[in-house]
């Protein structure tokens, strides 16, 4: 099974997907705490809001949706450390 990782390509502006490049995460252009922020003026917890933007025909923005979907990747990766793998 190949593994994907994100990461930033100089020639391609935004992210993208390359299987060699396991440290995507120090290249992320991440704004700390941004989607905290709108998850709770939503008045919901960080997976709730997650959740919510990424369901079916939510009209939230393209960046939105995805900070969800890193949010929702952090949290993977917090409770795969969490377990010990």
């Amino acid at each position: 099974m190949n593994t994907y990782y994100m990461v930033e390509n100089e020639s391609t502006p935004g992210l993208i997907w390359d299987k060699k490049k396991k440290k995507w995460i120090q290249k992320a252009n991440l704004k700390e705490g941004a989607f905290t922020k709108k998850a709770k003026a939503a008045g919901m917890s960080v997976s709730e809001y997650a959740r919510s933007v990424l369901k079916k025909g939510s009209k939230a923005s393209a960046q939105t949706k995805k900070q969800a979907r890193l949010a929702q990747t952090f949290r993977k990766m917090a409770a795969k450390k969490r377990r010990g793998n």
